[in-house]
């Protein structure tokens, strides 16, 4: 007699969940979000290769109308006024590497200085300890309760009594050595480091100094990363600030510059093709900044507690 021994078959879970109906009316709508965000991208990107005459004719096509890179030679500045206007361009001859440079050094000038001595002030605010240092705190937090836009006539007023009016440092100076929002960040995350350590410090012989600059500054790397990140993109985002205190092409940012291709001339209107093409350039640098960062400006922001 011989017995036959069952075998069993063992099934490998795959590790993908059914779908369920919420989690398609998720997807659809995560899908959704994506589409809305990336078609501005997609049509300054249509409007850049395209023509102003086509654009004229065809200004509801979705597809590029005559598709040329005319728009991006003007844009780099790579054609003359005289041809320019003769494809329906107003933006021959841009100094762009000029405004691109006054860009970097205003926004290089403006996150250099903001971050260190925000890291000072949140580091007096967070470790430090001084008579009134809560009530001070509290109203150098206020600030970020005063809108942008009733700083801008006092700040105009004292950058003319300086001299400094259609220069560079006049655009970098009203942020240039701190922002309450800066100071509230790193403090969040000064508050969370150990006391243990800075005492170890101490008994070593470490001074208050020393210790900001040997212990607490290189720990704060993530949050100082993060933190400039952010700060490069908003000056270097800025527009109506720069707009005010700088008219010659000595000062001008690229921001501002894009102003030119929206100049009425005789011979042409706004130069569409030229202005998307510029404002998608003056755009990668921040965009490329920001997704190389994105994860860990992510995971800092939710270490530190700021929702």
């Amino acid at each position: 007699m011989t017995t036959t021994t069952p075998t069993t078959t063992r099934v490998r879970p795959t590790g993908r969940r059914p779908l369920s109906p919420g989690r398609v009316l998720a997807w659809t709508a995560m899908g959704a979000i994506v589409l809305v965000t990336l078609l501005p991208f997609y049509w300054i990107l249509r409007t850049a290769l395209s023509t102003n005459s086509g654009l004229a004719a065809h200004a509801s096509d979705p597809l590029p109308v005559d598709p040329t890179g005319t728009g991006f030679a003007r844009a780099l500045g790579l054609e003359s006024t005289k041809d320019a206007i003769a494809q329906g361009g107003a933006g021959g001859g841009l100094k762009f590497w000029r405004y691109l440079l006054n860009s970097v050094i205003v926004s290089t000038l403006v996150t250099a200085c903001q971050i260190f001595f925000s890291a000072m002030a949140a580091y007096a605010f967070a470790r430090l300890r001084w008579r009134g240092r809560d009530q001070v705190f509290a109203l150098f937090l206020a600030g970020l309760m005063v809108p942008t836009i009733f700083t801008l006539l006092p700040n105009f007023v004292l950058i003319k009594e300086l001299g400094l009016i259609d220069n560079l440092l006049g655009i970098a100076l009203p942020t240039m050595f701190m922002t309450p929002f800066a100071v509230f960040f790193l403090r969040q995350f000064f508050m969370n480091v150990p006391h243990e350590v800075e005492e170890a410090a101490l008994l070593d012989g470490a001074g208050k100094v020393r210790i900001f600059f040997r212990v607490l500054l290189p720990m704060a790397s993530a949050p100082v990363l993060t933190l400039a990140v952010l700060t490069y993109i908003t000056s270097w985002n800025d527009y109506f600030w720069p707009l005010m205190v700088s008219y010659s092409d000595s000062s001008r940012v690229l921001t501002v510059a894009l102003a030119i291709f929206r100049a009425q001339t005789p011979q042409t209107g706004v130069d569409w093709s030229g202005l998307m093409a510029a404002t998608l350039i003056a755009a990668l640098p921040m965009l490329a900044l920001f997704g190389f960062f994105a994860r860990r400006i992510v995971s800092t922001i939710s270490f530190t507690g700021i929702k």
